[in-house]
C-alpha cells in the first residue's frame, strides 16, 4: 500500500557561496530534475525564512509513495551528481527529512500551490511546528491527539488554507520519532493578530509529558518548481565563467555569455521530448513571446528575427521550441494533428509555468498551429501572428505530402537518405528567387531540413493532411495579424490569406505582405518581416 509523504529539506549557505549561484543551480538543475519524475514527486516548493532565523531556506516535495525514495530512480539522482551540483551543495549545510503523511485538513478555498500561478503562489505563508516524542508508552497516540485538537482550532484564523501532520518516516528505521505539522496561510492572514495567536501558536503545557517542542518556524514561499528550468533571472546575475552548464546527456544547457539562455526539454503527455530555448528579458514577470516553426525546420529558423526582436523589444522573454516530428517520436508512432500540436505547446507552457503568452508567432504549419492554439486555448494567449499558411487543407496538398514522404524515405544513388534531395526541393519551393541567390541562407535552411528525423517527418506532416478551421474562425476571441511573403506560391498564398482574413473573429484581421520573400519571410527578409509586425508588437 502506498504511503504518501514528503521530502523536507532545510538549507543554510556557508560564507563564500554567492546566493545567485545557489538559486540558479537549485532552480535550473536540482528541482526540475526531480519534478521530471511525476511518479515520485507531485510538486516542489521553495520557502525562505520569514522569522529571520536559520536555516534560511526550505524546500518541500510531496512524495506519492515514500517507498519510491528507496528506488534506484531516486537514489541515482544523488549518486550521479553533476560536478556543478557537487561543488554547490558542498557549500551548503543541508538536512533532509523523510516524513510520512498522517492526516490533512484543508479549507474549501485551498488550491494546491502547484496549480496556482507564480503571482498567486508567491508569499504564501508556512508555519511549521515539530514535536519530538518522549519515552512515555502512549506518547505517540497522545501527541497525535493533541495535534488533531490544534488543527481543529486553525480554521478560526483568517487566511488559513491547509494543515498537514507528518511523522518521521518508517524509512528512517531506528530514528527518534517526531511529528511535524505544516500550516499554510494565504498571503493576507491574521496569523500575528493577538486574538488569533492562541490557535496558531498554542501553549504546549498539556503535551509536555509526551513530547518536546524542537522547532517552530515561519516561512514565505518564493519559488515553485516545474519540470523544466526557467530561471533566467539568477542566471543573468552570474559571471560568464560560472554560468556555463551542460547536463551529462547534453539535453540541458545554460549560459550567461553574453546574455542568459536556457536550452532544455519538456516531456509532453505522451512521452514526446520537446526541446526548447528560453532567453531575452530575465525578469520572471516579463511578457513572453513564443514561436512555432515551419515543418522540417528547427527553432533555429527564427535566429535572424530574434536578434532584431531582442534589440527592438527588450521587454520580452522569448521562447522557441521544436515541433513534434522534428526529432524522434514516441512508439508506437501516431499521426500528428493540429489539435495535438496545440496541446504540445500547452504542455510546454505548463512545464515552464507560463500561464499566458503575450504573443505567439508561427509560420507555415506553425501558422496553422498558432491559429489552432488561439481557438483551443484563448485564455493562454494575448495575441498572435500567423504567417504563410492556409486555414484548410486540400486533397491536392495531402497527395503532395505523400509524395514528399516517399522522397524522404528513399535512398539516393550514392546511398544517402532521400531527405537530402527533399531538402533541396523544399527550399527551392519555399524561397523567393532573390533569396535563392543568397548561398549562405540557402545552405543554412537546406541543412536544417535535411537533418529532420525521417519518421518524425512522416507522421508530423500528417497534421496538414485533413483539417479545416474556417467554421471556427468567426468565434476567435484572440486578436491576430496575418503575414505572408509576397512571392509565396508565386503570390497565390497572399491571395488565399486575403480571402480568409475577414472571417477571423468579429472584426477580421489585417494582412501584411513582406516583399522579397517567399514561404519563410523571417528567414529570407528578417528586416522586412520586422517592419510588417512591429506595430502589432
Amino acid at each position: 500500500m502506498a504511503t504518501p509523504g514528503m521530502l523536507y529539506v532545510t538549507m543554510q549557505l556557508r560564507p563564500g557561496l554567492p546566493i545567485e549561484q545557489f538559486h540558479e543551480w537549485y532552480n535550473n538543475e536540482h528541482g526540475p530534475t526531480r519534478l521530471r519524475l511525476p511518479q515520485i514527486f507531485s510538486n516542489g516548493l521553495r520557502y525562505r525564512a520569514a522569522d529571520k532565523r536559520e536555516p534560511r531556506f526550505l524546500a518541500v516535495y510531496d512524495v506519492t509513495s515514500m517507498s519510491h525514495l528507496e528506488t534506484e530512480t531516486y537514489t541515482a539522482l544523488r549518486a550521479n551528481r553533476s560536478p556543478r551540483e557537487a561543488e554547490t551543495i558542498g557549500q551548503v549545510d543541508v538536512k533532509r527529512y523523510f516524513l510520512d503523511l498522517v492526516f490533512t485538513k484543508q479549507s474549501p478555498l485551498f488550491i494546491p500551490i502547484e496549480q496556482l500561478t507564480d503571482d498567486e503562489a508567491e508569499g504564501i505563508v508556512l508555519l511549521t511546528l515539530e514535536l519530538k516524542l518522549k519515552e512515555a508508552s502512549d506518547a505517540e497516540a497522545e501527541t497525535l491527539k493533541w495535534y488533531e485538537g490544534h488543527v481543529d482550532m486553525l480554521p478560526s484564523v483568517p487566511g488559513w488554507l491547509r494543515s498537514r501532520v507528518f511523522r518521521t518516516s518508517s524509512l528512517e528505521a531506528g530514528a527518534p520519532i517526531s511529528f511535524l505539522a505544516q500550516h499554510e496561510f494565504a498571503i493576507e492572514n491574521k496569523l500575528r493578530n493577538v486574538s488569533h495567536q492562541a490557535a496558531a501558536f498554542p501553549k504546549l503545557n498539556e503535551i509536555e509529558k509526551y513530547a518536546t517542542l524542537t522547532s517552530e518556524r515561519l516561512y514565505s514561499l518564493f519559488y515553485v518548481f516545474g519540470p523544466a528550468p526557467r530561471d533566467l533571472h539568477n542566471l543573468s546575475q552570474l559571471k560568464a565563467s560560472k554560468s556555463a552548464f551542460k547536463s551529462a546527456d547534453s539535453t540541458t544547457m545554460t549560459t550567461n555569455d553574453p546574455a542568459p539562455v536556457i536550452t532544455s526539454y519538456v516531456t509532453a503527455s505522451d512521452g514526446l521530448s520537446v526541446p526548447y530555448r528560453l532567453e531575452g528579458n530575465a525578469d520572471p514577470k516579463a511578457p513572453t513571446i513564443a514561436f512555432c516553426n515551419s515543418l522540417l525546420t528547427s527553432l533555429d529558423m527564427w535566429e535572424p528575427f530574434v536578434e532584431i526582436l531582442k534589440a527592438q523589444r527588450p521587454q520580452y522573454r522569448i521562447l522557441r521550441y521544436d515541433f513534434r516530428g522534428r526529432h524522434a517520436i514516441p512508439s508506437p508512432p501516431v499521426p500528428a494533428t493540429l489539435d495535438l500540436l496545440a496541446d504540445d505547446l500547452s504542455d510546454v507552457l505548463t512545464a515552464l509555468r507560463i500561464p499566458k503568452l503575450d504573443t505567439l508567432i508561427g509560420v507555415s504549419m506553425g501558422g496553422a498551429t498558432t491559429l489552432k492554439f488561439a481557438l483551443k486555448y484563448p485564455d493562454k494567449l494575448g495575441k498572435f501572428i500567423a504567417c504563410d499558411f492556409n486555414v484548410a487543407s486540400s486533397p491536392a496538398n495531402t497527395a503532395a505530402w505523400k509524395e514528399r514522404i516517399a522522397v524522404a524515405e528513399s535512398t539516393l544513388e550514392d546511398g544517402s537518405p532521400g531527405i537530402k534531395k527533399l531538402a533541396g526541393q523544399t527550399v527551392e519551393r519555399w524561397f523567393a528567387p532573390p533569396t535563392m541567390q543568397k548561398e549562405n541562407v540557402v545552405k543554412w535552411v537546406v541543412d536544417m531540413v535535411a537533418s529532420n528525423d525521417i519518421e518524425g517527418f512522416r507522421y508530423g506532416c500528417q497534421a496538414l493532411w485533413d483539417y479545416d478551421m474556417k467554421a471556427q474562425m468567426k468565434d476567435c476571441r484572440v486578436p491576430g495579424l496575418l503575414v505572408a511573403g509576397a512571392a509565396d506560391g508565386k503570390g497565390a498564398l497572399v491571395k488565399a490569406m486575403d480571402g480568409f482574413k475577414g472571417i477571423l473573429g468579429p472584426n477580421g484581421a489585417e494582412l501584411a505582405v513582406v516583399p522579397n520573400a517567399g514561404h519563410l519571410p523571417m528567414c529570407e527578409n528578417p528586416s522586412g518581416f520586422w517592419e510588417a509586425v512591429k506595430g502589432f508588437l
